[in-house]
């Protein structure tokens, strides 16, 4: 017996017996005991018909009625009681196993039962111990291990299958024999991938079917997916979001265009204005894009701690800091790349940091003193130079070396540190908006549009999400100091001698006369002065100031935007707001008024993210492909 469970384990017919066994059909107060036994002795005059006990009878002293033992198992507060949830079919059966237990024989539970729902069971086969159900309409496999069905299995009088949440990766299981009449199918969050799935949605195999739901698989052929839905006269109800093919711009259009009698589309209502605004989109179908189109729109940043106002004054010999702040988020990478199209445009792409091998020999040139001014707003760089970068938790980092060579152990050295933060996720590429410098509200300014032609992917990120970061960057400028300069002597006569000097006095002459004309006429802030022309500069340092996830599932669930306001808590203090507050205003005064209605701005930054939707057949026919 052992055996034969251990063989049925994991199919339809045992989670049913298990299910029947947890009804406890047979023990009290249900079934035949000690509790109502009276009602069930036989007697020697009585033919089997007889044996149906009577109510009028009463049982001896000991025994329970008929009527108590229904409020045993009926009553709410009773610890007989079924489960809240509990099926109606669940219910009769314990009332029947009270009223009559001895009607509770497999034969009349099999013709009884018209509805099976096995739900989260574990169940991984459809034996055909099921086709012992004579009368079963609705079967409802949902949250099991199912990978694949036996059509063969499935009782013919079925109306309604649903197989939510499980492996099934092909429908073509189905159509080796389904059953004819079935009205329903559900095959939403399954496994089914590929353009080839819609050779098996046609009328050929389901001839009935008024609703169908494959939501949320990894179907990817709109034009091919339609053109099969078309054969099936009577379907009136479909649900195709989530899946890669309704990302493209023109799915509900083309979709409501081509199936003229379709009445609900992803659970909404076809409008008849709806039908009338993508009239004639259909006979386009093989010209539009197969491409997703989003939109991403970074806002202003609030809350930011102004680093500056904590640095000392730097000396005659630096270093001279600036810092920039910007936005980073990643974004699935299309098949044929998009960062050539927008660096240096909307956005600059940054790139992961480079190996050991690919270090470049070559040092960047030299910036001059006003290149550097410059470079406080606006400093272009990415991963892929070295950088030095520090997390937002960690103080005290040590800072890089003055100088970075091109030595591949300092850049193995430095590696490391990097945060993880700053690294785009698999399969992404990170996007960056441009360095803006330190402001109360730091306006980012930022959208970019993203075309995306390998839909899988896409649906993948979009569950996974993506993810939000504000970098802080730091750049340590020193002038650039010039190598001296060895004057030889020996082997020369005198009148070279003498004319070296005089060439020596005079460009003293003359840096002594520059020297004078820039004191003369310099009006910037102290800091500046005997600034040298040229300036180096350390590798930047980034420091993240705060990081998130922003959730996108809702764009794969037939949202059209997603708006959030990511925050990340109160960075900034009372002693750097005082600061920046003395060094940005005149009225020393309200210093005080600062400290005593201080309320920090917590440190957040806006974001948007819009997938495009066509709203009428002439906004879809922009997208058809030029041959």
């Amino acid at each position: 017996m052992a055996g034969s469970v251990d063989r049925s384990a994991g199919t339809v017919s045992a989670a049913v017996r298990e299910h029947l066994r947890k009804l406890c059909l047979r023990e009290f107060p249900c079934g035949a005991g000690s509790w109502n036994k009276s009602r069930f002795l036989p007697r020697t005059c009585r033919v089997w018909r007889e044996l149906v006990p009577r109510e009028e009878e009463a049982g001896g002293p000991s025994e329970e009625t008929v009527e108590d033992l229904l409020g045993l198992v009926c009553s709410p507060q009773s610890p007989w009681a079924l489960l809240e949830g509990s099926s109606a079919e669940d219910r009769f059966l314990r009332q029947l196993a009270i009223s009559n237990p001895q009607m509770l024989k497999e034969d009349f539970l099999n013709s009884y039962f018209r509805s099976l729902h096995v739900v989260d069971k574990k169940v991984s086969l459809v034996d055909k111990d099921l086709l012992k159900f004579p009368k079963l309409e609705e079967l409802v496999l949902s949250a099991n291990e199912i990978k694949e069905i036996d059509a063969f299995n499935l009782p013919p009088t079925l109306k309604v299958l649903e197989l939510y949440g499980n492996y099934i990766s092909s429908m073509k299981c189905l159509c080796d024999r389904p059953p004819p009449g079935l009205q329903h199918l559900g095959l939403g969050d399954n496994k089914l991938l590929g353009p080839l799935q819609s050779v098996y949605i046609t009328a050929q195999h389901w001839p009935n079917l008024v609703s169908l739901d494959l939501g949320f698989n990894d179907l990817t052929d709109l034009q091919a997916m339609v053109a099969s839905l078309s054969t099936l006269q009577r379907l009136r109800l479909l649900v195709l979001q989530g899946n890669p093919l309704a990302l493209v711009p023109y799915y509900r259009g083309f979709t409501i265009d081509s199936l003229a009698r379709l009445c609900v589309l992803d659970d909404i209502t076809v409008s008849s204005s709806e039908k009338h605004q993508f009239q004639g989109l259909r006979p386009k179908g093989d010209f539009l894009a197969r491409e997703a189109q989003f939109v991403v729109t970074i806002g202003n940043i609030r809350g930011v701690l102004d680093s500056s106002v904590l640095d000392p004054d730097p000396g005659p010999q630096g270093p001279f800091i600036s810092y920039s702040y910007y936005v980073t988020y990643d974004f699935v990478e299309d098949e044929e790349g998009e960062g050539s199209e927008y660096e240096g445009v909307l956005a600059e792409i940054v790139k992961p940091a480079p190996s050991e091998e690919e270090v470049p020999e070559e040092a960047p040139p030299t910036p001059t003193a006003e290149e550097a001014e410059e470079e406080a707003e606006s400093v272009p760089s990415s991963l892929s130079q070295s950088l030095e970068l520090e997390s937002g938790v960690s103080a005290g980092t040590p800072s890089l070396p003055r100088s970075l060579g091109s030595d591949a152990e300092e850049l193995a050295q430095l590696r490391p540190r990097m945060d993880f933060r700053l690294c785009p996720s698999p399969g992404t590429v990170l996007f960056s908006t441009v360095r803006k410098p330190w402001a109360n509200v730091i306006p980012c300014s930022y959208e970019m549009q993203h075309s995306l032609r390998d839909l899988v992917p896409l649906k993948a990120f979009l569950l996974a999400g993506t993810t939000v970061t504000i970098v802080e960057e730091k750049i340590l400028s020193w002038p650039v100091v010039p190598p001296p300069v060895d004057f030889p002597t020996a082997g020369k006569g005198k009148g070279e001698k003498k004319k070296e000097k005089a060439e020596r006095d005079k460009k003293g002459k003359d840096k002594a006369a520059q020297g004078e004309k820039e004191k003369k006429d310099q009006k910037g802030p102290r800091k500046k002065r005997g600034l040298s022309k040229e300036l180096r500069q350390d590798p930047p340092i980034l420091r993240v100031l705060g990081s998130g996830l922003v959730v996108l599932e809702p764009l794969l669930a037939g949202e059209s935007l997603v708006s959030t306001l990511c925050k990340f808590g109160v960075i900034r203090t009372l002693e750097s707001d005082r600061l920046t507050f003395l060094r940005d205003s005149k009225n020393k005064k309200a210093k005080k008024g600062l400290e005593n209605d201080y309320r920090p701005e917590p440190l957040s930054v806006e974001v948007q993210i819009q997938i495009i939707q066509c709203r009428s057949a002439e906004e879809a026919l922009r997208t058809l492909v030029v041959v």
